[in-house]
């Protein structure tokens, strides 16, 4: 097993990705990094392009509408990993909230 992998903490259910997609550029690093297949990165819907600002739009825009998305967040280990790949700082691991 890599190194990275082991010192992902075990409670994978304390802590989940939340992906700023104001900030996110869709580069992939977050995908390339995970150890446990947590992101897709692909082409934010017209929807989700609409819940942007009008400025993150144009910036979206401008990076093909790309997002990263925690697709697979129940398979994430919170190693923190992505968190520091993320060159637009968009990721953050936080406690998921209740159903």
């Amino acid at each position: 097993m890599p190194e990275h992998v082991e010192a992902c903490r075990p409670d994978a259910s304390a802590l989940a990705p939340v992906i700023d997609l104001a900030k996110c550029e869709g580069k992939a690093d977050c995908l390339r990094v995970c150890p446990y297949d947590v992101f897709e990165v692909r082409v934010a819907t017209g929807a989700e392009r609409k819940s942007l600002g009008l400025m993150a739009q144009l910036k979206s825009l401008a990076h093909g509408h790309k997002k990263a998305f925690a697709v697979n967040a129940d398979q994430c280990h919170a190693c923190g990993l992505c968190v520091a790949a993320c060159p637009e700082t968009a990721i953050r691991l936080l406690k998921p909230r209740p159903a």
